[in-house]
């Protein structure tokens, strides 16, 4: 399994009450007529006004060929009651080895003011940063779009730069302001703000907190080490890590391990399989976290993903072509210098 690798087709997802599904031929009718409409089509760089019918079917038969070679990925978004009411989607490019994604989206206008661009944005966001490869999420909108200013900085979006687009439906060119996500950003979108307010008493600092994590380089036959890639609703989701978790009260390092490679992956281990190798730490914006990592080559069972996440068997030298959380990437180097 390749760091690089995309899902082969647009999967199925809910955000609140809505659907969010591929697109299919006979969507073409919902979609033309709501997006052919000036006030929608206005504000989409790419499409012209009137909108032709048939553009839309072959605009939905590019969607599934795109997802098969993993060049985007566009949902139909459908309200509880059935109906199509608007689209959105993850193109990906490629620049300089970095994966990124562009997101676009767009809403039938009599759906409009009822939130669903910003639940349907950040639901294809935070599905897209735990199953692509990507970096950096990108979104680029005319300038008098204020209700996608709005939706992309509720979502931890930030302005990063301007310009001017072409806008077919506009007949020319537009001001445009360029949004920018990475994982980290989206993590902390709508986490409340803890700055005192001019107005406000400062409190004292809390102590910060101490983490403890118990980590395993589970090694086969082969020499290969097993990696999990963190599911989606997890803090720093699609980041790939060394199986493992936290420390419980009371645990010692290799209790933990041993409850969690079960209770993670469905396999047993015995702490005499559990040699200390070393730890990492790292400084986190709100905790400390410690480390403790051990080698692991016995157990019983097929290691499996219990809690949606993807495994993946890498050699030592590719370790380095799965991006991780901070804390697990000095463990790279020692694991070279021994396999």
């Amino acid at each position: 399994m390749a760091a690089t690798t995309f899902p082969a087709e647009t999967p199925t997802l809910t955000a609140g009450v809505y659907t969010l599904r591929a697109l299919e031929p006979g969507d073409a009718t919902a979609v033309h007529t709501q997006v052919n409409d000036w006030n929608v089509i206005r504000m989409l760089s790419r499409l012209p006004f009137p909108y032709p019918r048939d553009l839309a079917e072959r605009w939905i038969d590019s969607t599934i060929r795109q997802a098969h070679e993993g060049g985007a990925y566009h949902f139909a978004i459908v309200s509880p009651e059935g109906a199509v009411i608007g689209c959105i989607g993850i193109t990906i490019s490629r620049v300089d080895g970095v994966f990124r994604g562009a997101l676009g989206y767009w809403i039938g206008r009599e759906h409009w003011r009822r939130g669903i661009a910003s639940l349907t944005a950040g639901r294809i966001c935070r599905w897209a940063f735990a199953n692509l490869p990507i970096e950096a999420v990108t979104a680029t909108v005319a300038e008098d779009n204020l209700a996608s200013v709005a939706v992309l900085s509720k979502l931890g979006f930030r302005k990063n730069n301007t310009g001017t687009q072409d806008f077919l439906a506009r007949g020319g060119k537009v001001p445009v302001l360029i949004f920018q996500a990475r994982r980290e950003d989206f993590d902390s979108a709508g986490k409340k703000e803890t700055t005192p307010s001019p107005t406000q008493t400062s409190e004292p600092a809390k102590p910060r907190r101490l983490v403890l994590v118990a980590a395993a380089a589970m090694i086969d036959a082969s020499n290969r080490v097993l990696l999990a890639r963190r599911p989606e609703g997890k803090t720093l989701a699609g980041l790939w890590e060394f199986p493992g978790g936290k420390m419980e009260a009371g645990e010692s390092p290799e209790t933990a391990l041993v409850r969690e490679l079960q209770e993670e992956l469905g396999v047993d281990v015995s702490r005499a399989c559990l040699a200390p190798f070393t730890f990492a730490s790292h400084s986190y914006d709100a905790f400390d976290l410690l480390m403790p990592v051990y080698l692991c080559r016995q157990w019983q069972g097929e290691p499996e993903g219990r809690e949606g996440q993807k495994l993946a068997w890498v050699a030592a030298d590719d370790l380095a072509r799965y991006p991780m959380p901070p804390a697990d990437l000095p463990i790279i180097p020692f694991l070279r210098d021994l396999l």
